[in-house]
């Protein structure tokens, strides 16, 4: 019946329904069918208008409507889940309670404090904060004193609605003058709408208030706990760190949730180790951490890929009786699939499924991705049945990881039919990117011709290449040298209205520069529509100097320094290495110390090139001080500089400088590698220096290095029978003997 009709239509209403059941009232007192209703409202058969039936009688009949049964009702209504009698709770609540309000005679059914407060905490559930501040005017207005239960829901709904200053305001002034003073749960709900808008430091200022007794109220565990959420959900976690720390100064003992948002924040910063400690912490003060703690950690492991670690406290956390959920479960067998760890993944699985919880889709994405990635698409694809026998629908992300995998393992026929499948089932595509990946993982295996198929393929369906699919199937044609292949793939790219940009220049030119083409890589360079990035620069130097255009290659640099273009300390490095390896090592020097007075940054790389370049044209000792300065430049050697040092040492005769530099390596911690080994045996052994060079080769054999064919054949050489050092082939390792002059290795 709507509200404002006349009394006739509402007294016809009466008589007609007076002799049926939707009669609530009769015979029986106001709180007995209030209470019969509100049983009717949890059982969800109560209908709208058996409420307004009810409503009617009540507000006839003479009798004042006990509030604790009136406020029970409305309580149950506005909280009350759709069912098939009621829709909608919340609007049917107010619709009574308007009546309420509007009601003619005595006011039988008289709205309290209470009542208003129901109304406001249910708007506010409801995420209806434009309704609940409504009701709190008409609650003024009706002059009903007000208590700190009604403006704390205020202050939440304020803060729903984010109006922070607004509830801070109330907070801090309005709430004396309504005759209520501020509680912690008054400050605490203003904290939180202040974190949750992103204003922490704004919170904190509440809770030092508090903290300082201005307030009337302590902080509490909430209070901190809420502020130091804030600060890490900010990414300010120093700060949340020291709060943490004041907390527990200030004799307030965290509970689970402060440790878990710790523990969470820690893990997001692959700071696994710490974050475990807090949890071993939590256990130790007696504390019971909760699923949400376990995933927490759980994923923080999962991440770093601690898997031992992880395993371990999932057992513990059995062991504790905390069950575990879907999501932990799915956190598990993720960590094993990533690692490719197919067996593990399985059986986790299969542990899943014994203990009652249903796989999701992510759970199957898993143990699909796991089994594509190792080329088992039959159990992939077993997987995939077996879902959708379970009733748990595939999404794009299932199909675009068998496609994937399909596309991977050679079956692109598979592959297409999933395609089509996905569009019978009214599944979007994949989209561009993923092609993108595909595409671009099958030319850098080489696999150029399934490369094109799929980008047929694609093109077939309806999607749209773009520059980045262009660009990768024109390297892809360049890697296996057809560059006839790649110019086309560039022309038709250009014909469909795409433009190519620098990388797809830089991949062509790097293309025709391996395929010897430099005439070709140079006309192509200049008449590039897209602006050379530091990329096409590189690969221009590169290429000239390795074809040993050294001349084109010296005019071209100078040519691109005169243009103002910003060289990156990779293109030097390029220009630097290509002098040295075309009998140019003075002009390398003369251009490093240029640079040098430039103020130019070097990376360890420079620094290597010009070394070596120094020992080349007999500067040894301006390469040995070269090598003692670089801690201060604040570089670190690498392998590459020690091998450098140590091979032009041994050249020079100054052997034992080299085993010098061979300890302070070691004392260092960089670890030699076989290259180093192998080179530095192979010199010594040219030197005659057969002693030294046989400690080296017990090295490599000490760390399960192998010699290289080289080294080998040099041994051959000269420990043979008919070598020049056969008299002392007993000094070789074991492994090293000469039987018939030949090498056991």
């Amino acid at each position: 019946m709507a509200h404002g009709e006349p009394a006739q239509a509402l007294l016809h209403l009466l008589r007609r329904s007076s002799s049926t059941s939707t009669s609530l009232l009769a015979h029986r007192r106001p709180h007995v069918a209030l209470a019969a209703a509100t049983a009717r409202v949890r059982s969800g058969t109560l209908t709208p208008e058996d409420a307004h039936s009810l409503f009617d009688e009540l507000l006839l009949q003479a009798t004042p409507v006990p509030q604790r049964a009136l406020n029970g009702f409305l309580a149950a209504l506005v909280r009350a889940p759709a069912s098939a009698a009621c829709s909608d709770g919340l609007s049917l609540a107010v619709a009574l309670f308007s009546r309420m309000s509007r009601g003619h005679g005595p006011p039988v059914l008289s709205p309290t404090v209470h009542t208003y407060g129901i109304l406001l905490d249910c708007c506010c559930r409801a995420r209806h904060p434009d309704l609940a501040l409504a009701f709190f005017a008409r609650f003024l207005t009706a002059g009903i004193k007000a208590n700190s239960l009604i403006v704390n829901t205020l202050l939440k709904v304020l803060c729903q609605a984010k109006r922070t200053d607004e509830a801070a305001d109330v907070l801090l002034h309005r709430m004396p003058h309504l005759g209520c003073v501020p509680n912690a749960i008054s400050y605490n709900t203003v904290i939180k709408g202040l974190c949750d808008g992103s204003r922490s430091q704004h919170a904190l200022e509440l809770l030092r208030m508090m903290a300082k007794q201005e307030a009337g109220c302590s902080p509490d565990v909430v209070s901190y706990t809420t502020v130091i959420h804030g600060f890490l959900k900010e990414g300010k976690f120093s700060t949340a760190s020291n709060l943490f720390h004041e907390m527990v100064q200030q004799g307030v003992v965290p509970d689970v949730v402060t440790y878990s948002s710790m523990i969470d924040a820690l893990c997001k910063r692959g700071r696994s180790r710490e974050a475990r400690q807090i949890l071993d912490c939590v256990i130790l003060k007696g504390l019971k951490p909760n699923i949400v703690t376990y995933s927490t950690m759980l994923h923080g492991y999962a991440k770093e890929g601690r898997l031992v670690d992880m395993n371990n406290l999932y057992n513990l956390m059995i062991g504790r009786g905390v069950v575990p959920n879907q999501y932990v479960f799915n956190i598990l067998i993720n960590a094993q699939a990533k690692c490719g760890l197919v067996d593990e993944a399985f059986l986790i699985f299969q542990d899943m499924q014994k203990q009652g919880v249903k796989p999701d889709v992510v759970t199957y994405l898993a143990m699909i991705y796991v089994y594509c990635r190792k080329g088992k698409m039959n159990d992939a694809i077993e997987q995939f049945n077996q879902m959708i026998n379970m009733g748990v629908p595939p999404n794009v992300q299932i199909y675009g990881c068998l496609i994937q995998g399909y596309c991977t393992h050679g079956d692109l026929v598979r592959a297409k039919e999933l395609v089509h499948e996905m569009k019978e089932k009214g599944i979007h595509y994949p989209g561009i990117m993923f092609f993108n990946s595909i595409i671009n993982s099958l030319c850098k295996e080489g696999r150029v011709t399934d490369a094109q198929d799929i980008f047929d393929f694609m093109k077939h369906i309806g999607e749209k290449p773009d520059v980045i699919m262009f660009s990768s199937l024109i390297d892809g044609y360049c890697l296996v040298g057809k560059m006839q292949k790649a110019c086309r793939v560039h022309d038709d790219m250009v014909s469909v209205g795409i433009q190519p940009n620098a990388i797809t220049y830089s991949t062509l030119i790097d293309g025709y520069f391996k395929a010897g083409m430099v005439d070709a890589a140079l006309t192509l360079f200049k008449e590039m529509s897209a602006k050379p990035e530091t990329l096409t620069y590189n690969i221009i130097m590169d290429g000239l100097f390795k074809a040993g255009r050294t001349v084109a290659a010296k005019e071209k640099f100078h040519e691109i320094v005169k243009s103002g273009v910003r060289l990156s300390i990779d293109t030097y490095n390029i220009v630097l290495s290509g002098l040295c390896k075309n009998g140019c090592a003075d002009e390398a020097i003369m251009l490093f110390k240029k640079l040098r007075a430039m103020n130019l940054k070097f990376d360890i790389r420079t620094l290597n090139i010009i070394i070596d370049a120094m020992f080349n044209v007999g500067k040894t000792e301006q390469a040995k001080n070269l090598f003692a300065a670089i801690p201060a430049k604040g570089l670190v050697p690498t392998v590459v500089t020690y091998t450098t040092m140590m091979s032009n040492l041994i050249e020079k005769g100054l052997v034992e400088e080299a085993d010098n530099i061979f300890s302070s390596m070691e004392t260092s911690g960089c670890a030699p590698d076989s290259r180093l080994l192998n080179i530095v045996t192979r010199k010594l052994l040219k030197k005659g220096e057969i002693v030294r060079a046989i400690s080296y080769m017990s090295r490599l054999d000490g760390k399960g290095m192998s010699l290289e064919a080289s080294t080998t054949s040099q041994l051959i050489s000269l420990f043979s029978s008919q070598g020049i050092y056969h008299k002392h082939k007993d000094l070789l390792p074991a492994r090293y003997q000469f039987f018939e002059g030949d090498i056991h290795s």
